[in-house]
């Protein structure tokens, strides 16, 4: 990937990000720009505020100063409904652990971003049964996900990030459950699909060959970013 032209401007931006727990500062001035279409990874020891910053960028968590815009639109002057609405369908999330619903199949799993949406029940099933045959787990479709391993749980869990089609994709430590040849398999399934799709991913991680995958890193230490060159 080649860098974005200087009239390319980026879907998501973030400017001098500013937020604390308690006495300790998570974001000290971060700033951070995303690109349509790449692949951008967070890395960064643990505690540097890398999964913070990912939580701002997604409106999940709402900074103490500084701005997160997606387009034109402030984040933080969005109401919580506006913002609801922008994490279930224009956003996608794959955390670590996959946090998939127990109590429903894995095909009502990925299905269920659209149902929320207001997408028949028929419809949506097809297209998550559409999603689960693209990431090679059709066969767990009508089981629960207690009943498939954590591999095929992750790829479940990516298949309900990408059924939206989403702008941007939010993952945070996507592989951090998993032994490296399924964390490879995932990684690779996931991006590929993500680039066909033509969606953004900001990618947290703290291991190089998760990050390998990516277009672009970015490095968090102390609250703060250091963006590098793309690297491909």
């Amino acid at each position: 990937m080649t860098a974005p032209s200087s009239g390319t401007r980026p879907v998501l931006t973030a400017e001098d990000l500013h937020l604390g727990f308690g006495e300790t500062r998570a974001l000290q001035g971060a700033s951070l720009s995303v690109y349509a279409g790449e692949v951008l990874a967070l890395m960064g020891p643990s505690g540097s505020g890398k999964s913070t910053l990912l939580h701002c960028l997604a409106g999940i968590l709402t900074p103490e100063s500084g701005s997160v815009r997606y387009g034109d639109r402030d984040l933080a002057r969005m109401s919580d409904t506006e913002r609801s609405a922008l994490r279930r369908g224009t956003f996608g999330f794959v955390f670590q652990f996959g946090q998939l619903v127990p109590e429903l199949t894995c095909l009502e799993n990925v299905a269920l971003p659209l149902r929320l949406a207001g997408a028949a029940r028929r419809d949506a099933h097809r297209r998550a049964a559409d999603w689960l045959e693209r990431l090679e787990v059709a066969d767990v479709g009508g089981k629960r996900p207690g009943q498939a391993s954590g591999g095929q749980g992750q790829r479940v869990a990516v298949a309900r990030a990408l059924v939206t089609e989403p702008t941007v994709i939010f993952a945070d430590e996507p592989t951090g459950a998993l032994d490296s040849l399924n964390g490879e398999l995932v990684m690779k399934l996931f991006i590929a699909a993500a680039k066909e799709t033509g969606a953004a991913v900001v990618l947290v991680t703290h291991e190089p060959r998760v990050a390998a995958y990516s277009d672009r890193e970015a490095v968090v230490r102390d609250g703060r970013v250091r963006e590098r060159e793309l690297i491909r």
